[in-house]
């Protein structure tokens, strides 16, 4: 065996076929506790708990693409990348959600998508943001002064 396919097979050993952490609803964080700006308004962070990420990688399918180069003819929508892309940017905030909340976060903030097409045809999808820990900032307990 090649000196290039030993590593390859070494690297191999430690991926497994599911994300390191569970992607499975419930989550503990609300939606609106997750944003893309870089504070909670009413809220003061207590604690910053890091980067969190959520990453998918999809791919389409032959009979997709087929589907999807027939609706480029007509025009318009092609409602099959919509919903793939949908269902990916879904699945990458999921995990990021997940993650967060596994870690001890109730907030997330600067939250952001970034795609990046790995071959042709694959596309990752990362969903990340800064992980915190919020508490109301009137302690009366109204989130409004």
């Amino acid at each position: 065996m090649s000196e290039g396919l030993k590593r390859l097979n070494e690297a191999q050993r430690g991926v497994t076929a599911n994300p390191p952490y569970d992607v499975t609803p419930p989550y503990t964080l609300p939606p609106s506790m997750v944003t893309t700006a870089f504070e909670l308004p009413g809220y003061r962070i207590v604690r910053n708990l890091g980067i969190v990420r959520g990453i998918t990688v999809r791919s389409r399918s032959i009979i997709g693409a087929i589907g999807a180069g027939l609706q480029t003819i007509v025009g318009g929508n092609i409602t099959i990348y919509t919903k793939l892309c949908e269902q990916a940017r879904t699945e990458a905030y999921d995990i990021l959600v997940q993650h967060a909340a596994q870690i001890g976060a109730n907030a997330i903030i600067g939250m952001r998508y970034d795609a990046n097409e790995v071959m042709q045809g694959v596309t990752e999808v990362l969903a990340y943001g800064t992980a915190v820990y919020v508490e109301l900032a009137d302690p009366s307990g109204s989130v409004y002064s």
